[in-house]
């Protein structure tokens, strides 16, 4: 029996070998990183494994092969005007040059590049990873209250005219698929690579205390502040591991400042597969994000590769979430460090309840919620586009 659901892509989905022309697809991003977990670890990944030949146009300091992938590197962005008008030209031209099969685009500022390949007879897929019009409401560097609310309307007419000519639109959550037309969307939920995380080992450190861990962006509405101040609370009892990367300095000494930083260890950026390493040595994984609409609704990857690593999870309350995680997390109020507090607590003085917690919460995941399930939407899709044409 396989050890996990969907090893069997490769075998399956090697199917005839296409010709070198129809094999070829193009990932654009100029937003993310070019090692991005969504498009790197897991879609591109799942694609090259399946027989494809894959090209990413993505920030990079050169161009080069990682793991069978040509990065086409542009050059880092000096500021965000420079890079949602000064690359949208590049990227249109570098993808232009890889005259793929495909093109598969993960960033709202890069429609334009979409539709200008699709005059020129291309497939295109846009892979939408946030609810845009909603986000940009959120956005103060676009100006005051009433200008983001227009933007928000024009941007969502332009996205919903501009997917009329695309052959597909992927997205992460069911959510923002409401916004497009069933027949060309597909949900490819970002879930957790179970393969992945297994061959990490917990990191060589003996724990004197309980570890509370965060790892993702270092940002103020993801309750950073709240949870190093639920430390303080805690007396000691516990330590706080935060990974990521700050938002700015300033909110990372506004945060240093916090009594609750004696308890804390910053450990910095990890990649992918040492974040696992940290998560599978700690008692308790935080997800407190501020109560912001777009978020209540989203599916929140750390909170799945928490359960996949076996520990229990305290998070912000939402009905949503409440409905889709259950008895495998306790829910508070982000706001309220004191209740944080008492959620940490309450799973230190219950270790038998805490075990029973994570062991649930890695059965879900094996049963429903990981990559190696979920990456067979995207195989099938691209199957489907090569059968269109023969």
């Amino acid at each position: 029996m396989e050890k996990y659901a969907g090893e069997k892509i490769a075998s399956i989905k090697n199917m005839k070998r296409i010709n070198s022309f129809r094999n070829k697809i193009c990932h654009l991003t100029t937003v993310h990183p070019p090692f991005d977990p969504r498009i790197f670890h897991k879609e591109i990944k799942t694609l090259i494994k399946a027989g494809y030949d894959i090209t990413l146009i993505a920030q990079n300091n050169k161009n080069e092969i990682v793991d069978g992938v040509q990065i086409i590197a542009l050059q880092k962005a000096k500021n965000r005007i420079y890079r949602m008008l000064g690359f949208t030209l590049k990227s249109f031209l570098l993808a232009f040059k890889q005259d793929a099969y495909i093109y598969h685009f993960h960033d709202p500022e890069l429609i334009p590049v979409g539709l200008a390949l699709k005059l020129l007879r291309k497939k295109v897929i846009y892979d939408v990873h946030e609810d845009v019009p909603k986000q940009i409401l959120d956005k103060n560097w676009i100006g005051n209250k009433n200008i983001r609310k227009i933007v928000s309307v024009f941007f969502n007419i332009f996205e919903k005219f501009s997917v009329i000519f695309f052959v597909n639109v992927v997205t992460a959550t069911s959510y923002i698929a409401k916004r497009f037309p069933k027949s060309k969307t597909i949900i490819l939920r970002n879930l957790p690579i179970l393969k992945l995380i297994d061959s990490a080992s917990p990191i060589n450190y003996k724990k004197t205390k309980p570890i509370l861990i965060y790892a993702g962006s270092l940002t103020k509405i993801r309750g950073i502040k709240e949870i190093i101040q639920a430390t303080e609370f805690l007396n000691g009892e516990a330590e706080l591991w935060l990974l990521g990367k700050w938002e700015s300095e300033g909110f990372r000494k506004e945060c240093e400042n916090l009594k609750g930083w004696k308890h804390t260890k910053y450990l910095g950026f990890k990649k992918l597969d040492n974040i696992y390493k940290y998560e599978k040595k700690a008692d308790v994984g935080l997800h407190i994000v501020y109560a912001i609409e777009r978020h209540m609704v989203g599916l929140p990857t750390k909170v799945f590769e928490y359960m996949s690593c076996s520990i229990p999870v305290v998070m912000t309350e939402s009905p949503y979430w409440i409905k889709l995680f259950g008895k495998n997390a306790l829910f508070i109020n982000p706001t309220n460090p004191r209740k944080i507090a008492k959620a940490v607590e309450y799973l230190i003085e219950h270790p038998e309840i805490s075990r029973k917690m994570g062991e649930n919460g890695r059965k879900v995941i094996l049963d429903k919620y990981n990559w190696e399930k979920e990456s067979e939407k995207l195989v099938s899709l691209y199957e489907e586009l090569l059968k269109d044409d023969q």
